[in-house]
Formats: C-alpha cells, structure tokens, sequence
C-alpha cells in the first residue's frame, strides 16, 4: 500500500494526532476502505521518520475509536462496521481540527472574538447561502 500520510513537525499539532486525523478524513472520503490494512506501526514509522512508539500511540487512539481493529500477528485493518458508522464522526472531528487550527492562527495574529464571529457568519453566508422562502 503506498503510503498516503504525512506529517508536519513544525505545526503545533502533535504527529499522533496528525495521524489520527488523516486516517479518520482517509475513511471518511473512502481512500482506505472497510477492511483494508494499514501499514504496520514499524512500516510507517520509518516511511515517516518517526518513533515507532509515536505510530502505536496513534493506532491505540484509533482503535479505541473503533476506527480500526488490530489482530496480533496479522496487522491492522479499517474496521468494517466501525468505519462506515463513524464517518460521519470522522468528517465532525476532521472539522472540528480545521476550526481550532483555523482559531489558534486567529488568535495569535490578534483578532478579538467578535471579529472571528463575524468572519465566521460572513464565511458561512458565502458558503451555506439562505434561501430566500425559507
């Protein structure tokens, strides 16, 4: 399977977590499918040049999400039932990362709560607009 992660040391987000977030929005969007295998935590780890112990915390994370089960001796697997109902869980958290990141950067160059709502409302009228009879 080649590999479709990435991380980012630099980005303030632990590199578990970018893990997490990326298999979650993989299942979400369908590029990892029902059953499919991951790569192993050692694999991965090198493929990313990163502690394998970094990898087994992210696949524990996933699997108590039951977004993943792991068979010892045979790897770990996108859980058939888990992955299609937590989906919609996967895209709320994957938006979820998306604002707080989207916040954090708000924050550090200034902007005042008020001033994020109301970029906030002016986004969401651009992209969710109001019919007109409703």
């Amino acid at each position: 399977m080649p590999a479709i992660f990435t991380v980012d040391p630099r980005s303030g987000v632990p590199i578990y977590l970018q893990l997490i977030e990326q298999v979650k929005r993989s299942v979400a969007i369908g590029a990892l499918a029902d059953g499919e295998q991951l790569p192993t935590v050692k694999a991965l780890a090198l493929d990313l040049t990163i502690n394998p112990n970094t990898v087994a915390r992210a696949y524990r994370e996933l699997e108590r999400d039951q977004v993943i089960e792991t068979s010892p001796g045979r790897g770990s697997f996108i859980r058939a039932n888990g992955a299609g109902a937590s989906s919609k869980q996967a895209v709320s958290a994957m938006a979820a990362t998306s604002l707080d990141n989207a916040i954090r950067e708000a924050k550090a160059v200034g902007l005042t709560r008020t001033d994020l709502n109301a970029l906030f409302e002016d986004a969401l009228a651009r992209w969710f607009p109001k019919k007109e009879n409703a």
